[in-house]
């Protein structure tokens, strides 16, 4: 019996009336109070949502922050967010951020194309290696350009900018490999931009990933599509059990329908899944990935996101693709400062590759650790990894050093957990909560990073090591700015009570890509959530690990979990930071 029911039945009746026709009232009773609370439900669920989540969000409202990472040059417009996934007014000074930060990434849109003829071809398209100045040789130390010319399908030259293009420089013979930048002028010609680095043969490559029109199309998805992956929750009390869609842009999508809010009260992350006909909402069981919505482009546009045609095609030279560098000559001072002051623009990279070693820019020594060092370096060290599969791949790394205590995680998803007892060793890894397109986790697993930061004691014993991005190219940035400002400040906090607390964030890397990852997990996506994200945490003391460049310079496909032997040089310059070489 329900507590209604039970209500409806209480005794104290008056005394003389006969049982059936107190039962019969009180029947009646009953079925009109109930219509009248499913009536009252129905129309006000949503209202009682929304209003449970605003009044969360004036009690748990971040406080301030502002931040040396974004130079303010005079006043700026005021910063309005109109995407359907916002929830939250940003305070004045989280807008001005939101707006400096959206400037940075700014992308030059092209004109409209009546045909896929008009839009750019790779192949083509040609690049050439322009001559150093007086034609003199090179040598280490000095920048080398190679100018492109996008054309269309047709062979016309473009005359406008936008297209993604990526650029290497490398030496099979020597192992050697470093990531070019690449210049758009805006009129159809590109300059891509390499310090020479090492004496000997180097080889340029560029590779276009996507056309300027491709682009066009995946910046409108992201501001007007973010739902079109989607995620599911079970449901389940007792013997009944229901699925439901879920997703943090639910509001504006179906206003028609009711929702359960899981919006978190410390950071009001948003979080939503319809509500169940005939379960309430404390009866969530877990969240998996649903899928991909389909049909989300026109033919035209599909036109511009093909494999092996123009998502990731080389450009190929139209003279020598090669070139020898001679060592860098230090009897001549003129010729000295000529190899440090190459040109007018000076690109330097975190880091390049040489006999298949990561080496860092700025000439520290990378540290190589066996089984015995790892264990060395870590002895006493409590590491806490939080992100996607990505951070995951160094948990799995180094778990082969210490042995996992089996928490009984059934998925991929953790958390996990190695110690090493005798030398006091604490591995810990688990994933950042929603949007997460894993396979089922546990409801009860999902921790927000900046909530489990706050529960961190931290301290010179203490590495926390972050990778959040590959599930958020969905989204606006927007989502991404405000998750990574919740990460922010809490680890301000954490650097404050815990000094000496090394703190390391990974960021994003290249993958793999057809038709389908394009228009959802794109590298243009993972590159502008980078830049971002190198803004945001600049002026904070943590180390970051450019794992972009990592990829870019080797020599394997791209792929979203990069691989060991990447991997291996990634452990080797973290803990390198962990534990750095005693000077002497």
């Amino acid at each position: 019996m329900t507590e209604e029911h039970k209500a409806a039945a209480n005794p104290g009746q008056p005394k003389g009336v006969p049982v059936y026709q107190r039962l019969s009232r009180c029947a009646l009773i009953f079925l009109l109070l109930a219509l009248s609370g499913i009536i009252f439900l129905r129309r006000n669920i949503i209202t009682l949502e929304n209003l449970s989540y605003h009044t969360a969000s004036m009690l748990f409202q971040p406080q301030n922050s502002s931040h040396p990472a974004i130079a303010q040059k005079g006043p700026l417009p005021p910063y309005n967010n109109h995407t359907i996934c916002s929830h939250l007014e940003p305070t004045p000074d989280e807008a001005l951020e939101d707006r400096a930060l959206l400037d940075a990434i700014a992308w030059p849109k092209p004109p409209a194309p009546t045909s896929l003829n008009q839009t750019s071809d790779p192949v083509h398209s040609l690049f050439a290696i322009l001559p150093s100045k007086g034609g003199r040789e090179r040598r280490v130390g000095d920048q080398l350009e190679a100018l492109v010319q996008m054309q269309d399908f047709l062979g016309r030259p473009k005359h406008y900018g936008g297209d993604f293009l990526v650029a290497r420089l490398y030496s099979p013979e020597l192992g050697a490999g470093v990531a070019g930048t690449v210049v758009d002028h805006l009129n159809g010609s590109y300059s891509a931009l390499f310090p020479l680095l090492w004496e000997g043969p180097a080889q340029v490559t560029i590779t276009m990933v996507h056309s300027s029109e491709a682009v066009a199309v995946l910046q409108r998805l992201r501001e007007q599509r973010p739902d079109r992956f989607f995620f599911q929750s079970l449901f389940r009390s007792g013997e009944r059990s229901e699925t439901t869609v879920c997703n943090m842009c639910l509001p504006h999508n179906r206003p028609q329908e009711p929702l359960c809010n899981y919006t978190d009260l410390h950071t009001g992350e948003p979080w939503y899944c319809l509500k169940p006909k005939r379960l309430s909402c404390d009866t969530r069981i877990n969240h998996f990935k649903g899928g991909y919505k389909k049909d989300l482009v026109t033919n035209k546009e599909a036109l511009l996101f093909q494999s092996r045609v123009n998502i990731k095609v080389v450009i190929h030279a139209s003279g020598p693709d090669r070139i020898d560098v001679l060592p860098r000559k230090i009897d001549n001072p003129e010729l000295e400062n000529r190899s440090i002051k190459p040109g007018p623009v000076q690109y330097n990279p975190s880091g390049y590759y040489y006999k298949g070693s990561w080496r860092l820019f700025d000439g520290t020594p990378v540290r190589q650790f066996d089984a015995k060092s790892i264990t060395q370096c870590l002895t006493g060290k409590v590491m806490n990894m939080y992100g996607d599969s990505t951070m995951r791949q160094w948990f799995e790394y180094l778990r082969a050093f210490v042995p996992e205590f089996n928490l009984r995680s059934t998925s991929t998803a953790g958390p996990f957990m190695a110690v090493d007892c005798q030398h006091n060793i604490l591995l810990n890894y688990r994933c950042h909560n929603v949007p997460i397109g894993f396979p089922t986790i546990i409801a009860s697993e999902l921790r927000y990073v900046a909530n489990e930061l706050d529960r961190l004691p931290g301290g010179p014993n203490t590495v926390v090591a972050l990778s959040l991005w590959a599930h958020f190219s969905p989204y606006p940035v927007e989502v991404y700015i405000r998750r990574m400002r919740h990460i922010r400040r809490a680890l301000e906090r954490l650097l404050v009570r815990g000094p000496g607390t090394l703190v390391i964030i990974r960021s994003p890397n290249l993958r793999a890509l057809d038709k389908e990852y394009s228009l959802n997990h794109s590298d243009w996506f993972s590159l502008q959530l980078g830049r971002v994200l190198r803004n945001m945490f600049m002026g904070l003391a943590v180390v970051f690990v450019d794992a972009w460049e990592m990829t870019l310079a080797h020599h394997s496909p791209h792929n979203i979990h990069p691989p060991p032997d990447i991997i291996k040089n990634t452990i080797s310059l973290i803990l390198t930071q962990v534990c750095p070489a005693k000077k002497s």
